[in-house]
């Protein structure tokens, strides 16, 4: 078994409205995913993930009615062959 976490982060330099993004730090994604490898090639997996808007993209996403933080559950095979 094997804990794997991961975090993801997203920054712009200036705002652009049309893309929905704003200035500074726009997001960051954190999760943490365990994974069984029944074999090296072929592991399953479950996990949960956070999603956060910030700063200038959070007002954007606001007041275009959307949600600026999500948990998600995951889950997956990772193979390779």
């Amino acid at each position: 078994m094997i804990l794997q976490p991961r975090i993801e982060a997203d920054a712009a330099v200036q705002e652009n409205e049309d893309f929905g993004v704003g200035s500074g730090l726009n997001s960051i994604e954190a999760g943490l995913r365990v994974r069984y490898e029944v074999r090296r090639e072929f592991a399953p997996y479950i996990g949960v993930n956070y999603s956060g808007l910030f700063a200038g993209t959070r007002d954007l996403a606001r007041s275009e009615g959307e949600d600026t933080q999500m948990w998600s559950f995951v889950s997956g095979v990772r193979f390779w062959f």
